[in-house]
C-alpha cells in the first residue's frame, strides 16, 4: 500500500504561482511513476503532469510551458509547481502513484490516489 498526501492548494489571483507537494509513504513509493491529475467542478478527472521514478515527464497541452512536476526520491514526495495560473486551473488536484515506473498519462494505471487539495484561480 501506498499513502499519498497531497497540501499546497489554496485560493489566488490569476497571475499568481502556487506548488503542491504531495508526500508518500508505504511500499517502495520511489519506485512508482507519479503524476498529476486535477477535476474542475461539472468536469471529469483529467491528466495534467506525470514523472517516472528517474524523473522524465509528460504533461497535458494545457500544463506545457506553466507547470513543472519534479520528484525527490529521498523524500517520497512529488510537486507540481504551476505559474501564471488563469482561473480555468480552478480544480482539485490528485496525486497518484502508478503500478509501474514510467511516466503515465492514462487514469486507468494508477493504483493510489490521494484525497485531493483544492486550488481556485481568481479573476
Amino acid at each position: 500500500q501506498v499513502q499519498l498526501v497531497e497540501s499546497g492548494g489554496g485560493l489566488v489571483q490569476a497571475g499568481d504561482s502556487l506548488r503542491l507537494s504531495c508526500a508518500a509513504s508505504g511500499r517502495t513509493s520511489s519506485s512508482y511513476g507519479m503524476g498529476w491529475f486535477r477535476q474542475a467542478p461539472g468536469k471529469e478527472r483529467e491528466f495534467v503532469a506525470a514523472s517516472s521514478r528517474s524523473g522524465s515527464t509528460v504533461y497535458a497541452d494545457s500544463a506545457k510551458g506553466r507547470f513543472t512536476i519534479s520528484r525527490d526520491n529521498a523524500k517520497n514526495t512529488v510537486y507540481l509547481q504551476m505559474n501564471s495560473l488563469k482561473p480555468e486551473a480552478t480544480a482539485v488536484y490528485y496525486c497518484a502513484a502508478a503500478f509501474r515506473a514510467g511516466a503515465i498519462r492514462t487514469q486507468a494505471e494508477y493504483a493510489y490516489w490521494g484525497q485531493g487539495t483544492q486550488v481556485t484561480v481568481s479573476s
